[in-house]
């Protein structure tokens, strides 16, 4: 019988060494051993607390594997657990001393003497002997001859040995005795060995094991590492054995790094990171922080004060609650309270959370005598110390900062975050005041997110402060555009002026106008366009809407007569009905020059000359010398001769040609057999607008962006390895999101989107390229992949018909060649279409890092391995959550390469 006692610390100091020196590299049926003192560190933070690079999130044995770590009774090594390896017999020997708590006694200097037929390893000796003396093993059968290659000790357990020994661990033999005449239920239960067959019976009643496929309990059997991993765990509850590093309690005290435990009468305080694992007593699934709840019992394990596993023996929280009416506090800390018509008091501390009816915290003295009140103390000690005081009724007087959540202004009622993460929820009444920089607000310009600090008085908000503020918008008319485009000035309903400052590039929006700047605004003293600004939160205008412009549109305008001197122009519509405007400085003006004015677009106003016009009133907007219609070919007759365009608008406009140029994008000479219906083109007209001179073939295109001349507005792309250049200065340029751009945001190593009216570009858009870890893959008819970025935002990607998905040479790939734990990158093709590129991937050690060329060196494996890799600016390297620089990494780190056409994308260091 094993005789059980508790591991004091100088014993404990002794199981650790011991443990340290005694960890495993388990390979090719070898068991290699670590003596000096110099590994015995390593070794220790290995078991104790980092996370193993071979058992997966979800594997089946995780919990066992990582609570037995934990507590040193079974080790990896180098990040390695190496759970499907065979255990020998001398290594289960040895942990099954460490689980019986009697690693104490092994006296490694001591001369061993096994039978003759145990011959075990040297390291392995005082275990052996221990395991004899304790009754962990049967001296006499053990010794028994066997016609087995290996010594005993090299030996691979089986099944039904392992569970004699784990039976004997526990204590179990009388228990085994009086079961080995049973059989068993299993198939194979005739290849039981009989003086094992009680043994298994006791580990069967206990549920410490049960069989395998097909109803076989397979006794010869060999054990791999995770399976016994989960025997021992499992066993533990039917073990008196005191870890010196296993505590279980209950939690006083959370919070994201830090654990406070109450055991027998002391805290101990855990510190908690990344590396720290989370289970339940009832279940085999990790669970997650968000999990752990204060006041339930949980067993943890760590080394020193930090927490490497935790469990959750009784999610109950350890809580009672009394409920009564709050009648004072008296010195001494002592609150009383009025129950059941007797007065009863409770002596708090420091300690104990004293809460209003949203659950944010108050000062004691801030409770009203009559309040209904709840106090929930707790049980597991006999003190029953009050942890909770919370008004459960009462009126609420109090100042307090939080976020707001949401705001109602029909039930004049807003929802806030406190300082402390509980939600608050309070109503106004018209003398609400809202402030925001010394402005006052009305409560519907208050916005979700926006950080405030406010006064309740009697139950009723009183006063709200803006003291961070979020996105919000406001709405005026527009009075003026400030010199250099960098301010507005806006008047508010009530008629106060206010000025704001542009934030870089606002976006502009105005119904009928594709694209619009700041100077198709109306900026005007009386009459202004009615315009919705928003707002950053460095108050900063960052869009302008233009609210219900009654702007005239006309398509194809004919001028009769336009009067320079007066800027007066006559025209007459698609309907012969005519129609007079004016001119002026702010009028937009479009006539094939790359800076119009008055006077310049004056010799194209003559008579019969086509436009399209915008006006207010009777004053001209824009105009634009009509020289070319885009649009989709919807019909061509070679026969008559004309050609029909459908353009953006819906519209639709009969050409006549006769000889015109065709112009293709990558052909010096195109005819109309590049033309068919459904092609997009620009027809170009003749001088008197009266037929098609020029057909240009639109053409989207993808590059790789090499270089900009920013002096010359020019470009240097690059597709399928063949170099090209164009200029971009008469080029509509547009970010990921077709909000206009500038020449000087174009930057080596984008990629663009460029759409070609024949040779020439006609607009260039850059392409968001997105590129991250796979999450989640959804292959069901509507299929779409999740990305975590390396920013550390995630996206969902629908996926269609339409859409590509390759590796990293330009295969082809299905969706089901896609899993979680890929890196992909994900954009959309020339034709809008969504490409999804799977990097390669390549294990490497490092060797070094040329700055000067930029250039990853790793260590080859093989003569004919590259081991020169050149590293992207925007790289993202990394140790699990942890950023790092690439000056960082160390010769022989073993890193992880992602690879984008062979340039290094991702590092991920091991």
């Amino acid at each position: 019988m094993v005789k059980r006692r508790s591991n004091s610390s100088s014993h404990s100091k002794k199981v650790v060494s011991a443990v340290i020196a005694g960890m495993m590299v388990m390979g090719s049926g070898t068991a290699v051993f670590a003596d000096n003192a110099s590994n015995n560190t390593a070794a220790q933070s290995t078991a104790a607390s980092a996370l193993f690079k071979d058992v997966k999130s979800g594997y089946w044995a995780e919990k066992h594997i990582y609570k037995l770590a934990s507590q040193s009774i079974l080790l990896g090594n180098n990040g390695l657990f190496r759970p499907n390896d065979n255990v020998t017999q001398q290594e289960a020997v040895t942990m099954a001393i460490r689980f019986a708590g009697l690693e104490g006694k092994v006296d490694k200097n001591a001369s061993v003497a096994l039978p003759a037929n145990m011959q075990v390893n040297n390291y392995f000796k005082p275990y052996v002997a221990l395991a004899i003396q304790q009754n962990l093993l049967d001296k006499t059968s053990e010794n028994a001859a066997s016609d087995s290659k290996q010594t005993w000790g090299e030996r691979k357990a089986s099944r039904e040995w392992i569970t004699e020994v784990l039976i004997r661990a526990l204590g179990k033999e009388s228990q085994a005795a009086a079961l080995a005449s049973k059989a068993t239920n299993f198939a194979d239960n005739g290849k039981i060995s009989a003086a094992k067959r009680g043994f298994i019976n006791a580990a069967l009643e206990l549920g410490l094991t049960n069989g395998v496929e097909g109803n076989r309990f397979d006794p010869q059997g060999s054990v791999t590492r995770a399976q016994l991993a989960t025997f021992f765990s499992r066993a533990e509850a039917y073990n008196d054995v005191k870890y010196a590093n296993t505590a279980e309690g209950v939690v006083i005290g959370l919070s994201s790094n830090k654990l406070e435990l109450y055991v027998d009468g002391a805290i101990r305080t855990y510190a908690l990171d990344n590396s720290t694992m989370y289970f339940t007593s009832a279940s085999e699934s990790k669970i997650s922080f968000a999990d752990l709840k204060p006041y339930t019992k949980v067993l943890v394990i760590g080394s020193g004060s930090k927490a490497a596993y935790v469990e959750v023996t009784d999610a109950k929280e350890q809580l009672e609650s009394v409920e009564g009416t709050f009648q004072k506090l008296s010195p001494g800390n002592i609150l009383w309270l009025e129950t059941n018509s007797t007065f009863k008091p409770f002596t708090y501390d420091e300690s104990t959370a004293f809460l209003d009816q949203n659950g944010a915290k108050i000062d004691p003295s801030a409770l009203v005598a009559g309040s209904k009140i709840v106090i929930r103390q707790e049980t597991f000690t006999s003190a029953k110390k009050p942890v909770i005081v919370q008004v459960k009724s009462g009126v609420v007087n109090k100042n307090g900062t939080g976020t707001l959540q949401s705001v109602d202004t029909a039930t004049k009622s807003l929802v806030l975050k406190n300082s402390s993460g509980d939600l608050e929820s309070y109503t106004w009444d018209d003398s609400l005041v809202v402030k925001y920089q010394n402005q006052l607000l009305s409560p519907s310009e208050l916005k979700n997110g926006a950080v405030i600090k406010y006064t309740v008085k009697n139950n009723v908000l009183e006063t709200v402060e803006v003291t961070q503020s979020v996105e919000r918008t406001i709405r005026g008319t527009l009075y003026e555009v400030g010199a250099n485009n960098a301010t507005i000035t806006y008047k508010r309903d009530g008629g106060q002026l206010e000025v704001k400052l542009l934030a870089e590039k606002p976006e502009i929006f105005i119904s009928g106008i594709a694209a619009p700047t700041l100077s198709d605004l109306n900026a005007d003293e009386t009459n202004g366009d009615q315009v919705e600004i928003t707002l950053n939160p460095q108050d900063q205008v960052t869009k302008i809407q233009v609210l219900n412009r009654q702007m005239e549109q006309k398509k194809g305008a004919t001028v009769v007569q336009y009067e320079p001197k007066s800027r007066v122009l006559t025209l007459m519509d698609a309907n012969k009905k005519p129609y007079v405007v004016t001119l002026d400085e702010k009028t937009k003006l479009s006539y094939n020059a790359s800076e119009p004015t008055l006077d310049g677009i004056a010799p194209y106003l003559t008579n019969g000359r086509k436009v399209n016009i915008t006006y207010l009133s009777n004053r001209a907007l824009s105009i634009d010398v009509i020289y070319q219609y885009e649009g989709k070919v919807s019909a061509l007759n070679l026969t008559t001769k004309k050609l029909t365009l459908l353009g953006a608008d819906g519209q639709s406009i009969t050409l006549p040609f006769n000889n015109p140029v065709v112009s293709v994008y990558g052909k010096s000479s195109g005819s109309l057999s590049d033309v068919k219906v459904g092609t997009d083109i620009a027809a170009v007209l003749n001088a008197t607008q009266d037929a098609i001179q020029t057909i240009q073939v639109k053409t989207n295109v993808q590059f790789e962006l090499l270089g900009v001349d920013y002096a010359n507005s020019r470009v240097t792309v690059k597709k399928d390895g063949v170099t090209s250049q164009f200029y971009v200065d008469k080029t509509a340029l547009k970010d990921e999101n077709g909000q206009a751009i500038t020449v000087q945001d174009l930057r080596a190593g984008q990629l663009l989107n460029v759409t070609f009216n024949g040779p020439e570009p006609a607009s260039v858009q850059l392409v968001k390229l997105t590129t991250g870890e796979v999450t989640a893959v959804n292959s069901s008819s509507t299929p779409s992949i999740t990305v975590k970025t390396y920013g550390g935002t995630t996206e969902t990607f629908k996926l269609d018909n339409s859409s590509k998905i390759m590796n990293d040479a330009g295969s082809a790939l299905s969706i089901t060649n896609v899993s979680a734990g890929n890196r992909v990158e994900v954009r959309k093709d020339a034709d809008g279409n969504s490409v999804v590129k799977v990097l390669s991937v390549a294990t490497k050690a490092f060797w070094k890092y040329d700055s000067y060329a930029k250039e990853i060196y790793v260590k080859r494996q093989n003569v004919n391995d590259a081991n020169q890799f050149p590293l992207s600016p925007a790289a993202y390297i990394h140790q699990g959550d942890t950023t790092l620089t690439v000056q960082s990494l160390k010769e022989n780190d073993n890193i992880v390469l992602y690879l984008s056409n062979g340039t290094i994308v991702e590092i991920q260091k091991q």
